[in-house]
């Protein structure tokens, strides 16, 4: 299984350039070794700015970006994704993923393509999100790399269990992404009570229970430098308390697929 560092950091919305920039190299700064971006983003350059203000070599950095939807016809794979090499100032990403399973994404056409990327080294992994158990392995009968993650919406309303035991059984790593529930974690009672326990916020908790969970990378969003170490340094929870987590019955989804740009 690929090892990619946790947790990364989210960059889905933050595209005012200098902000994005800054927010990359801070992020390096505190610690953080995995930066996620995309195509749909619109925000890769300035990603590969903030990296290369860092004084973090490249080769430290586990670097994700992921192919537009519209992009997928095989040509348009290749085409695109030099284009976003270009923009993030690299030579290779770490990890490179199928955005949505939808738009111009034809599994026995589009997966090759990523093959290819990965056969020159253009691609160290290639991964897919927002992919159902049947929709992952139908991509890894396809792909002769190996498919190194699964990025989807997780989060204690949306705990995502069967797919996740999925993925486990075939060493596909999970990101979870919206992992701070977007401004609803305080709304869900567990959190909120443990984390004044904690002395920090339910959000807080609802990472912390992410980065607890075995196969789980989440890729919390931030800007300023107070957060993106709040998201670094989250609580260790105790075993009744993730338990107390796990039994939350509600579920909400807060990503529409209709709405693909906020992931």
């Amino acid at each position: 299984m690929t090892t990619i560092p946790s947790p990364g950091l989210g960059t889905s919305g933050n595209d005012d350039a200098d902000q994005c920039a800054e927010t990359v190299r801070n992020a390096l700064d505190v610690g953080y070794r995995h930066i996620d971006t995309a195509q749909m983003y619109d925000n890769e350059a300035a990603v590969g700015e903030g990296i290369a203000a860092s004084e973090v070599p490249r080769e430290e950095v586990f670097l994700a970006t992921k192919v537009h939807p519209s992009n997928l016809a095989p040509e348009d794979v290749r085409e695109t994704t030099e284009a976003s090499l270009d923009r993030l100032g690299t030579d290779y990403v770490d990890l490179l993923y199928v955005h949505w399973p939808m738009g111009a994404y034809d599994a026995e056409a589009t997966l090759p393509a990523l093959d290819d990327l990965y056969d020159e080294g253009r691609a160290e992994n290639v991964a897919v999100s927002n992919f159902t158990p049947d929709l992952l392995d139908e991509a890894r009968e396809i792909l002769d790399a190996p498919v190194a993650a699964n990025q989807v919406e997780m989060h204690p309303l949306l705990p995502q269990d069967d797919l996740l035991a999925h993925c486990r059984e075939r060493d596909v790593t999970v990101v979870a992404y919206s992992p701070l529930m977007q401004g609803e974690a305080g709304d869900v009672d567990a959190l909120a009570e443990i984390a004044a326990t904690h002395d920090t916020t339910p959000e807080s908790v609802s990472l912390a229970w992410l980065r607890q969970r075995d196969g789980v990378v989440p890729i919390p969003k931030a800007t300023g430098e107070d957060h993106l170490r709040a998201n670094f340094e989250t609580p260790d929870l105790s075993s009744d308390e993730v338990a107390r987590i796990d039994a939350v019955e509600e579920r909400e989804r807060l990503v529409d697929p209709d709405d693909a740009a906020w992931n």
